[in-house]
């Protein structure tokens, strides 16, 4: 009988102890749940970092986040938008092939959490002691490059309406250039009435009448310093076509742009030879009425062993996403049976042209016979906003109202041993558990 009374005993005591223990450690977890989170501490930060290059004073953003008093009047709409990753413009999909970026603005799932749960408790200002220093933004007319050799400007400044639709236009400078040279920085950048440039791209225009996009523009984007080692080609007789992007803002005002070079010392090749091409054949792209996800597969084959720095979907205003993969020569049971996908755009959006360039430590290392398989949807229905005639077929053209798929890709070349070499050294450096976007 003892016994028993005493296993009751313990029984009764454990079960009381084990209440208690849940109580004091639920009572910890809800007490770091409602911890309050604040501008000040840790909303300020990711507005510093991914939205106010363009959401500041004199900007291309509709709206200055430098402040509390700035951002509150905007917090549903912020919450909004963030929600549906609709800003800050980053519209690759994080969950699919490569997701580390040199260039990313993109908000990860915690700081998008942090800002809707700011939101939902009131969008409290908190302590401003807690505000890190304002950001400093550079001097416009600074060269991140640092100073060029050669500078090119627009002959005319182009004058933009108050108001008026975005426009497109493409306007071409001779460099001069009597002898080949190697590029080993480039940048573009306005000198005149940048918030009316939306974006624009600088395209290299050969003697030959080849092509090669250079550098793209969109606000707080710097020039491409390339490493030691590897440039560009830009040869005697090249011309550079500036594509625009205008877009008015209820001023009238004036634009230009230039693009500034830094050569390699005259005679120095450098050992990779970095190129932009257009890649994808899509001149027969069929787009019918009023048809929704119209699926265009387009391919390039890489002749030699390639590194692949970036990726630039392009499409136009009926363009809904596009998605890139690898089909490598001969990796499973059927010849070209091996297929990896690098990366996916679900959310094209045609008025943000964005370059997204690889992380080093994973630039796809890709064997000579693969081929870059693009695969594209439009949306050629009334649904899509910027459709301006969803009762029309459309095919491949330059103007806006037809359309094209096809992505800018930057590579370079490789020969066999260094390719062995840098997929070696990729091997050994693999994070567990991490693509690495080599050939196996």
């Amino acid at each position: 009988m003892k016994a028993l009374l005493k296993d009751r005993f313990f029984l009764v005591f454990s079960v009381v102890l084990v209440a208690l223990f849940t109580v004091i450690l639920t009572s910890g977890s809800v007490g770091a749940q409602s911890a309050e989170v604040t501008f000040a501490k840790d909303v300020a930060p990711i507005l510093q970092r991914s939205c106010q290059t363009c959401h500041r004073p004199d900007s291309i953003a509709p709206m200055s986040l430098l402040t509390y008093e700035d951002a509150r009047p905007w917090a549903k709409a912020i919450r909004e938008n963030v929600l549906s990753r609709n800003m800050p413009p980053w519209h690759i999909d994080p969950n699919v092939g490569i997701h580390e970026f040199k260039n990313s603005v993109a908000l990860t799932d915690e700081e998008i959490a942090t800002i809707v749960k700011w939101v939902d408790s009131g969008a409290a200002k908190g302590n401003p002691a807690d505000m890190p220093p304002p950001r400093k933004f550079d001097d416009n007319s600074k060269w991140s490059i640092g100073t060029p050799d050669l500078i090119l400007q627009m002959g005319k400044d182009l004058p933009v309406p108050a108001k008026a639709p975005d426009t497109w236009k493409n306007i071409v400078v001779d460099t001069g250039l009597t002898e080949d040279r190697y590029i080993k920085a480039v940048e573009v950048k306005p000198t005149k009435g940048f918030r009316a440039i939306h974006h624009l791209g600088a395209t290299l225009i050969y003697p030959d009448g080849g092509q090669a996009m250079i550098q793209a523009y969109g606000i707080g984007k710097n020039g491409n310093i390339f490493d030691d080692g590897s440039g560009r080609l830009i040869k005697a007789g090249t011309k550079v076509s500036f594509g625009f992007h205008i877009h008015s803002y209820g001023q009238d005002t004036i634009t230009n742009v230039a693009i500034g070079f830094q050569f390699y010392p005259k005679g120095y090749v450098p050992k990779y030879i970095a190129t932009t091409d257009m890649m994808g054949d899509d001149a027969e792209i069929d787009l019918p009425p009023n048809t929704d996800n119209i699926r265009t597969d387009t391919y390039m084959t890489l002749m030699k062993p390639t590194r692949v720095l970036s990726f630039q979907p392009h499409m136009h205003t009926r363009g809904k996403a596009m998605c890139l993969e690898v089909i490598y020569p001969g990796g499973g049971k059927r010849p070209g049976s091996k297929v990896e996908t690098l990366s996916c755009v679900p959310r094209y959006k045609f008025n943000w042209m964005i370059v997204y360039e690889y992380a080093p430590e994973v630039q796809p290392l890709l064997p000579p016979g693969s081929v870059l398989h693009f695969i594209s949807w439009h949306d050629n229905t009334a649904n899509n906003k910027l459709n301006p005639d969803p009762d029309t077929w459309v095919g491949y053209g330059q103007r806006s109202i037809d359309d094209m798929s096809h992505a800018w890709i930057t590579y370079y070349s490789l020969s066999d041993e260094d390719f062995k070499q840098q997929v070696a050294e990729r091997n050994a450096n693999r994070k567990p558990n991490v693509t690495a976007q080599v050939a196996q």
